[in-house]
């Protein structure tokens, strides 16, 4: 069957990702590859597993220091993270 209107590849991707629900899920690893752009590189080296689940951004760290650092700045950081991603992704922060 040939349709009677082309689109081209970059059009077809992008519906193929709205349908699939993808656009979200790629923001989400994009907000998550950039943490240490976002944080900041000596918190980053002090970070050793950082995800997204469910509108929690799970942040595992090494350093207690770093963890009371990060849980006072915790809403300008969740501000900076959702304004990073154009989007409200991050609902809550755990630091562990």
């Amino acid at each position: 069957m040939r349709r009677k209107k082309t689109v081209s590849l970059s059009e077809a991707i992008r519906e193929y990702r709205s349908e699939m629900n993808i656009d979200r899920r790629l923001k989400e690893v994009s907000l998550v590859r950039s943490w240490e752009d976002i944080a900041g590189k000596a918190i980053a080296k002090r970070t050793t597993n950082v995800y997204l689940r469910a509108g929690k951004l799970y942040i595992h760290l090494n350093s207690a220091l770093v963890r009371n650092e990060l849980m006072m700045a915790r809403d300008e950081l969740k501000e900076r993270l959702n304004s990073e991603a154009g989007e409200v992704l991050v609902k809550e922060i755990i630091l562990r």
